[in-house]
């Protein structure tokens, strides 16, 4: 029963109730007068002329005195009834308000202690269990954004901590090296070639890892910038493959590429993004490649709709049981925590954010100590005909 029906039955009863107890004294006095007067007109009729008038005087002397007795009587068991009618419906009312407020006090209460992990059942169906049904759910979405809050903060902390480890690692190479070509260790040309190229690949992965940082934050926020257009994909992947080669060739590492699209085959994605993903892809076979000679292989396919990118190594490779979550922001294999190769853990959940955003897919399959393929599509441009 609604609280609105709840009271206005309650104040009902109240008025009510000294109505019908009124009424009824009425109807008392009324029907107790009535017949005295009909015993009186009967006593009248079988009388003679010598009633005795003191014998008719002291019977109605003992009527009156009867109806003042069943008077006091009413006016007694109605102020009873009035009393216990008035607390019986207050304590209705009482009940129906106090005890949900004793409930949301105590709820409110946990929630101030910083207790989210209680349930606030909803019972009946008036206001107060209304209002039961929308704190339980500010509730689960107060939990739920606790949660979130504390799960960003761990992961915050997760990312400063390997960031500065993976930035501390460079740049005491870098500074090992050029100490090296100040004091004159590489005294010969090889020497000299090889500090410098090392440096230069320290500092790239300094830039690297600044610009992942720089770019995490932009996925918080949903601020990537991206700029579609049409790309040719053999003329784009040839040239993202050319540079790639490139930085290989310093690292000691073979690139290559191969294409099997038709030369005027076109999709719609961001150039800028899309080696943003490849080269995550690749830095990261590059971080777990444990072969003396590293092959990187690039290929490109046409599969129906979509063109299919596939990049494989010849690394370590992934165990089965880490394979499913190698996307996930900060999931870092066992092996690889204990490594010494770091990693910010998030460059992988970049490129399934980038894939994602352009309407494609990522996934990958690995064989442990043969090393791992990487695949992702992108879906062709087709032009619609005008009718």
């Amino acid at each position: 029963m609604k609280l609105k029906t709840r009271i206005i039955v309650g104040f009902s009863m109240i008025i009510m109730v000294p109505l019908l107890l009124f009424s009824a004294t009425l109807y008392g006095f009324a029907h107790t007068q009535a017949k005295q007067v009909s015993k009186q007109a009967e006593s009248g009729q079988v009388s003679s002329e010598n009633t005795v008038y003191d014998i008719s005087i002291a019977e109605s002397a003992n009527s009156q005195a009867r109806i003042n007795l069943m008077t006091k009587d009413l006016l007694l068991t109605a102020f009873v009834i009035l009393i216990f009618t008035a607390l019986a419906i207050g304590l209705w009312i009482y009940r129906s308000i106090a005890a949900p407020l004793v409930k949301l006090k105590k709820a409110t209460q946990n929630i101030k202690e910083g207790n989210l992990d209680f349930v606030l059942e909803a019972e009946g169906t008036d206001e107060f269990a209304e209002l039961f049904q929308d704190f339980e759910e500010m509730r689960k979405r107060l939990k739920e954004s606790t949660e979130e809050k504390i799960l960003m903060d761990k992961e915050n902390k997760e990312l400063i901590s390997n960031i500065s480890h993976d930035l501390k690692t460079p740049i005491t190479a870098v500074k090992g090296y050029v100490e090296g070509i100040m004091d004159g260790v590489a005294d010969t040309p090889e020497k000299m070639d090889r500090y410098v190229k090392t440096i230069y690949n320290k500092t790239n992965e300094m830039d690297h890892l600044i610009n992942e940082l720089t770019f995490y934050s932009k996925i918080d926020t949903n601020r990537i910038p991206y700029t579609f257009s049409k790309l040719n994909v053999d003329d784009y992947f040839s040239d993202c493959a050319e540079e790639l080669s490139l930085e290989m060739e310093t690292r000691g590492i073979e690139l290559l590429y191969a294409n099997y699209v038709e030369k005027d085959v076109l999709v719609i994605a961001d150039g800028e993004q899309i080696r943003r993903v490849i080269h995550n892809i690749i830095s990261n076979a590059v971080k777990y490649m444990d072969k003396r000679k590293g092959v990187i292989q690039i290929r490109v396919k046409d599969v129906g709709d979509f063109i299919q990118v596939e990049i494989e190594d010849n690394g370590k490779g992934i165990a089965a049981k880490d394979l499913p979550n190698i996307f996930d922001r900060f999931y870092r294999t066992d092996v690889s925590r204990n490594s010494s190769k770091g990693g910010s853990g998030i460059g992988l959940s970049i490129v399934r954010k980038i894939m994602e955003d352009h309407g494609g897919k990522v996934w990958a399959t690995s064989r442990e100590g043969i090393g791992t393929i990487m695949y992702f599509v992108l879906r062709k441009y087709q032009e619609v005909p005008i009718r």
